[in-house]
């Protein structure tokens, strides 16, 4: 007893020990003058207040009457996306979770078959809590664990039959990575010559426009349905959509209803939707250029410090967001992290760091507005001041 009660105080006082260090990463970023990116998320009520001041009315008509149960301005924001997207329709819903569960499940009732595709890494598999399963009446069987999207022979060779195949562009617990434009139209015939419909999980799709070299319009096109976040990539308050033909989102604005998404008002996180539609989708390719200047910056800064091990991956970046590895536990680069933007004021990692194996741990890098003002040279910079700072720590 004595055993077991020392073993829960130790734990006890580790918990206490990550959750300070929590705090001051927190701290540590809210007082740092330069990031790689400012997400909005993390700011004040009054900064995000602020925001819906100052842009909305460029936005939206704040005179009309406000939203009542997904008209108004919400109203307004799905015919927005369907615009972007080149879709029939599209339905605001307040989380991406739910308007996934809705689309597949009304494709399950227009093919007949629950079973979900998808891979190993996607979102629903990892983040969700078996939602698909033990809510909507789905099932899922994951057509590869490799960490990239799945190839048209894996569809093809498949040992049974699934009603929907579903793509996260980009896959995000894989590095943000996507295939190639070639190899995503050849997934999506792989699954329709099994008469499977397609479904862009593209929470992050408006961050894909530059890999693919092609606009939103033509990569939707490729899919039968396609869910979009307004927070990621865009900083909005919250919510999702759901676009595609006009049938499948009227009987999807039906489950909605069902499933407790019909709010009474939701203009706030619909403004904020619109304010990030208007000024961070445009910059987005800029992002993704710059976030190539900083990985490449991030492996000569690492190979500089004489760090043993470092990897940046995807090498080139797909997106404007990707992963960071290095050989040391994630409680020592944790601290280093939050010591560089304590001392410095420069915020090289603001993400928290993963475990990834024994004595290796990954970060996700973001590279937005705040990042296009490092330049190459400040990246190696920061990468050899933080290489010292683990040095220190390590020596503790």
């Amino acid at each position: 007893m004595i055993r077991d009660m020392t073993n829960t105080a130790e734990h006890g006082e580790e918990k206490s020990a990550r959750q300070r260090l929590r705090e001051r990463r927190a701290a540590a970023y809210r007082t740092a003058e330069r990031v790689l990116s400012r997400d909005g998320a993390r700011g004040t009520l009054r900064d995000r207040l602020a925001l819906l001041h100052e842009a909305a009315p460029q936005v939206h008509d704040l005179d009309e009457p406000a939203d009542l149960y997904g008209d108004g301005v919400v109203a307004a924001l799905e015919e927005r996306v369907a615009g972007l997207l080149g879709t029939e329709a599209a339905a605001f819903f307040p989380t991406g979770t739910m308007a996934q569960q809705v689309a597949l499940r009304c494709w399950a009732g227009r093919t007949g078959n629950p079973t979900v595709a998808l891979h190993a890494l996607s979102h629903p598999e990892v983040w969700e809590r078996g939602a698909f399963s033990a809510v909507s009446e789905l099932r899922t069987v994951r057509l590869t664990r490799e960490p990239r999207l799945p190839t048209a022979e894996e569809v093809r060779a498949f040992e049974e039959p699934f009603g929907a195949l579903m793509l996260e562009l980009p896959l995000r617990d894989a590095g943000y990575v996507l295939p190639s434009w070639e190899e995503l139209t050849e997934v999506v015939e792989a699954a329709r010559e099994r008469d499977a419909v397609v479904h862009f999980d593209g929470a992050r799709l408006w961050e894909t426009t530059h890999h693919f070299g092609r606009p939103l319009r033509e990569i939707a096109d490729l899919a039968d349905s396609v869910y979009v976040s307004f927070y990621k990539s865009l900083d909005g308050f919250g919510g999702a959509a759901l676009a595609g033909p006009k049938t499948l989102v009227e009987e999807a604005r039906t489950w909605r209803h069902r499933y407790g998404g019909a709010v009474f008002q939701q203009f706030p996180t619909a403004l904020a939707a619109l304010v990030g539609l208007e000024r961070e989708l445009p910059r987005l390719p800029d992002y993704v250029v710059h976030a190539r200047v900083v990985a490449a910056a991030l492996r000569e800064g690492f190979a500089a410090a004489g760090v043993p091990w470092a990897r940046v991956h995807p090498e080139v970046p797909h997106t404007h967001e990707f992963q960071v590895w290095l050989p040391y536990e994630a409680d020592v680069l944790s601290e280093a992290a939050v010591l560089q933007a304590e001392r410095t004021k420069e915020m090289l990692f603001a993400g928290a760091w993963s475990r990834g194996g024994p004595g290796l741990s990954y970060t996700e890098v973001t590279v937005s507005a705040a990042g296009l003002t490092w330049t190459a040279d400040d990246v190696r910079g920061a990468v050899v001041d933080f290489a010292g700072r683990v040095a220190e720590v390590v020596s503790r």
